[in-house]
């Protein structure tokens, strides 16, 4: 019964947000999220524990702050991927404003084959419909499944229908398939600031140790491609704004492990800056850092959906 009320909601919010005007969605949005941050759920407290490592000088009413806005921008985004379906290509052109973008269309250029790496932040759907739209690149990605199947069908239309090439999570078979399509000379984008299998790899993150995915950097090390950590925001405008991080080069010596593992470590770097200059665009409503992390059943914990829901539950569905 749960799993089909979300995906009726999720139904509901493709079916009916898409039709609304723009600055009637954005109200919209603005007012759930005010809803939501003054229930004080899970998800919201989680979010304020994880900005307390982001901002640790920030006072209670300051981290309350940043968690509304916070709340606010997660909204954004889904209001935003409500609608992104039915914008024009002019409106997803100017929707995204990337600075250093010079470094993802050299790479490409090379022939070498490109991962961008982000967090995350503001909106990576749109980020990836403007490299689709305004590039003309098409790319592929990495999905996880969702429950209820239905769920998962839905955000896999949703992104091919952005140009996108999505491949399920779970199996052993993406990443061969992703290797390929970079040995190719192609493009892959992979949101990297969340570990979700027992393969991450440890990372000091704002001083404390977490865990995030070496896939970016193991794609880098046994392909040659070029591996661009790349963060997101918004601001007052409705233009999303974002850049391109240079190159994260593979380490001259060591194990493929250990260069992944360093790579892995530049990556969290870069995040972590991009996160500091925007905390309130940093969409993390689960637990990340180690010492939050409570045991949890194997299976349990390799059936969770990637991230999470917009009513601030903690519910991963992003």
């Amino acid at each position: 019964m749960k799993d089909r009320l979300t995906d009726a909601l999720y139904g509901l919010g493709w079916s009916t947000v898409k039709k609304l005007p723009e600055p009637v969605a954005a109200g919209l949005g603005q007012r759930i999220a005010d809803q939501v941050w003054k229930r004080r759920g899970k998800g919201v407290l989680r979010l304020e524990a994880n900005l307390a490592r982001v901002v640790p000088d920030a006072s209670p009413r300051r981290l309350a702050e940043l968690s509304r806005a916070g709340m606010r921008s997660y909204m954004r985004y889904w209001m935003e991927s409500f609608r992104l379906p039915t914008w024009s290509p002019e409106r997803i052109r100017t929707g995204f404003d990337v600075a250093d973008v010079h470094h993802l269309k050299d790479g490409l250029a090379d022939g070498r084959g490109v991962v961008l790496a982000l967090p995350h932040m503001a909106n990576y759907d749109l980020a990836g419909a403007w490299v689709t739209t305004r590039l003309g690149v098409p790319f592929t990605t990495v999905a996880e499944r969702l429950r209820p199947e239905t769920l998962y069908d839905r955000f896999v239309a949703y992104r091919e229908g952005l140009g996108m090439e999505v491949l399920p999570h779970q199996g052993g078979s993406a990443f061969g398939t992703l290797a390929r399509r970079l040995r190719a000379g192609g493009l892959v984008c992979l949101v990297a600031d969340r570990d979700l299998s027992a393969s991450g790899v440890e990372v000091e993150f704002f001083g404390e140790r977490a865990k995030m995915p070496a896939g970016p950097a193991r794609l880098a090390v046994q392909t040659g491609a070029l591996l661009l950590p790349v963060t997101l925001w918004y601001d007052e405008t409705p233009v999303m704004r974002g850049r391109v991080h240079p190159p994260v080069e593979v380490p001259a010596s060591g194990t493929s492990a250990e260069r992944a593992a360093a790579m892995t470590q530049e990556v969290a770097d870069v995040f972590a800056a991009g996160i500091a200059e925007h905390p309130e665009d940093w969409h993390m409503l689960q637990r990340l850092w180690l010492a939050d992390l409570e045991p949890r059943p194997a299976a349990r914990s390799a059936a969770r959906p990637v991230t999470g829901a917009p009513d601030g539950s903690g519910t991963e569905k992003r």
